[in-house]
């Protein structure tokens, strides 16, 4: 299997999951310029069907997008890690975590990478993200210090990879103690250590 990445991107939140698992696959960095996007010279348009990353090529070549899809489908071909719980109540709220982090978190952070954003509306879109991550640190992230049940799901390393957006986009979390304290604990996970580094980030 293949996966390919944008440095710092969503995408890093499934190279951290496919570390996880200790699934065989090669990861391919994808180079952002003015003429587009390229792997090795090649167009990324050629490989990806969105021209977006994640996307992760089977080795029948399947081709799968969206960093939560690929996430749970690495997850599934390790169920005994337990990385994405499928079974009962614990199923649901990874779903609902999952949707809430895309939906709510991922989703409003986007704007704040365009360089034309103006002030009033980056304003804007700090103040609800700090809303939205307030709630995660209030009412997500249990006793256990995991997004769902006592134990570290895919959840996780979708959020870690968010709190890294706050971090590039000076967004200070003091808002939110709990959240650095989180941050600070996912990132000692190897494979969390070792995504950064395969990504230049550490």
């Amino acid at each position: 299997m293949k996966l390919y990445y944008i440095p710092g991107a969503c995408s890093m939140a499934a190279h951290i999951v496919a570390l996880e698992t200790g699934i065989p696959l090669s990861f391919h960095k994808v180079d952002m310029s003015e003429k587009g996007k390229f792997v090795d010279g090649e167009d990324y348009a050629n490989i990806s069907p969105t021209s977006l990353v994640p996307t992760l090529i089977l080795d029948d070549g399947t081709k799968l997008t969206e960093a939560a899809v690929i996430m749970q489908y690495l997850a599934a071909q390790v169920p005994e890690k337990n990385l994405a719980p499928d079974e009962g109540m614990l199923h649901w709220r990874l779903l609902e975590v999952l949707n809430f982090l895309s939906t709510e978190v991922h989703k409003n952070f986007t704007p704040l990478f365009n360089p034309s954003l103006q002030a009033d509306a980056r304003q804007l879109f700090e103040d609800l993200l700090k809303k939205r991550l307030s709630y995660l640190a209030e009412n997500m992230i249990g006793q256990s210090g995991y997004l769902v049940g006592d134990d570290y799901t895919i959840a996780d390393a979708y959020l870690f990879t968010l709190l890294g957006w706050a971090q590039f986009q000076k967004i200070d979390l003091g808002f939110a103690p709990a959240l650095g304290e989180y941050a600070g604990r996912i990132g000692s996970r190897p494979a969390v250590i070792q995504a950064l580094k395969d990504e230049g980030l550490a």
